[in-house]
């Protein structure tokens, strides 16, 4: 239970900074609690499919090639885990009535990412223990939500306008490039010191993360009717 508890934890953190963050109206909170459940269960098994895909059509025959570390972070992981969200808030959430404003894309990206990142996080702590917690706490969990952000960023702004189809393709191809050079840095680790490129690929998504949240509060439709 303890270790349920401390996997949790930092995706609760996650979703109530951003709920709080929407300042001026509210989503259902029905709306949100579907939306994390669809990430924690439809997206996984997206992700599922989409990983066998790849499995079979670009397998990874050596471990030590840059070439195929940076294949299996962009393609095999990044855009896998990112379109499964992607398509869960662009068919779920992004047509409905609710989605009135250019943040609500941020909060529906990001409570389908926390449930994806809640469903992973649950299933490496049970495995790795309280230190793969912590750990997580402060790298993939954040990421996750950085991802979900930029996406969100962009799929609000799609709700709205004409070229909904190239925002809704950029949101996701910059969660993907976020997510994907994230993984990369970790995965060539036969590359000493190289890691400290997935960190700062963190701490960049989450400076344009905060201006990403600051950007869709200044223009919110609600700002001046509450």
């Amino acid at each position: 239970m303890n270790l349920l508890l401390l996997a949790l934890a930092p995706i609760l953190i996650v979703i109530l900074y951003i709920y709080i963050k929407d300042k001026y109206e509210k989503e259902p909170k029905g709306l949100l609690l579907i939306s994390f459940l669809l990430g924690g269960i439809a997206s996984i098994i997206i992700t599922t499919i989409l990983y066998s895909v790849f499995e079979i059509s670009l397998p990874l025959t050596d471990s030590l090639s840059v070439t195929q570390q940076f294949i299996q972070a962009f393609v095999v992981v990044g855009f896998s885990e990112e379109f499964s969200k992607y398509i869960i808030v662009l068919l779920f959430a992004q047509h409905r009535k609710e989605f009135n404003e250019r943040f609500d894309g941020i909060v529906y990206a990001v409570m389908v990412s926390m449930g994806f990142a809640a469903t992973e996080n649950i299933l490496y702590v049970l495995e790795g223990g309280a230190s793969t917690a912590i750990l997580r706490a402060f790298t993939a969990v954040p990421a996750h939500a950085t991802f979900g952000i930029l996406m969100g960023y962009f799929m609000g702004k799609a709700k709205f306008s004409k070229h909904k189809i190239l925002l809704n393709l950029t949101g996701l191809f910059f969660a993907v490039l976020f997510h994907g050079s994230y993984d990369f840095f970790l995965f060539i680790q036969f590359i000493p010191g190289i890691w400290i490129g997935a960190f700062v690929s963190l701490i960049v998504g989450i400076w344009l993360s905060r201006k990403a949240i600051k950007k869709h509060q200044s223009v919110s439709v609600f700002k001046f009717t509450k």
